[in-house]
């Protein structure tokens, strides 16, 4: 098998991998996620969902709006809102080059995963995305699925 294997240094929480099969992924980069005690436990259990949620610029801050952390069960009247926004701790450039590829090129900030990193920080990894046309993605799918039987002609030759 030719998977890549995943990076033992973090634990991936979420993953959207919807993403890469509807948009073409450009820069891609890791921010910090805002978050309160009961979300962390959570995802610490490895429940959460960012098919549906894109990041957007609001006053200045960029904010991960309708990911999906379900409530704590352990947490009765403490628990958090499931899906309230987010906000990403990015440099204030970041957010700039981010905000402005949105405006002026008609780009997409779509999550990719969600991971705890070496030091135990929730992390997201973002990444500036454009949407795909259905031709694209025919196209895309026609590609992998010939270099698969291409691998089976050539593994089964020897």
């Amino acid at each position: 098998m030719n998977a890549k294997a995943p990076n033992p240094r973090y634990k991936i929480v979420a993953d959207n991998r919807k993403a890469r099969h509807n948009y073409e992924i450009g820069e891609t980069f890791e921010a910090g996620v805002a978050l309160v005690g009961t979300e962390v436990k959570s995802l610490r259990a490895g429940k959460a969902t960012i098919g549906e949620s894109y990041a957007a610029e609001y006053r200045g801050e960029l904010f991960l709006y309708n990911s999906y952390i379900p409530e704590y069960l352990q947490a009765n009247r403490f628990n958090h809102e499931v899906r309230r926004p987010r906000k990403l701790l990015l440099h204030k450039s970041q957010i700039n080059k981010l905000s402005g590829a949105v405006t002026r090129e008609g780009m997409t900030v779509v999550p990719l995963k969600i991971y705890f990193d070496d030091r135990g920080r929730a992390k997201i990894e973002i990444a500036l995305a454009r949407g795909k046309q259905l031709h694209d993605k025919r196209q895309a799918d026609k590609e992998k699925s010939w270099n698969r039987d291409k691998a089976r002609i050539m593994r089964d030759r020897g």
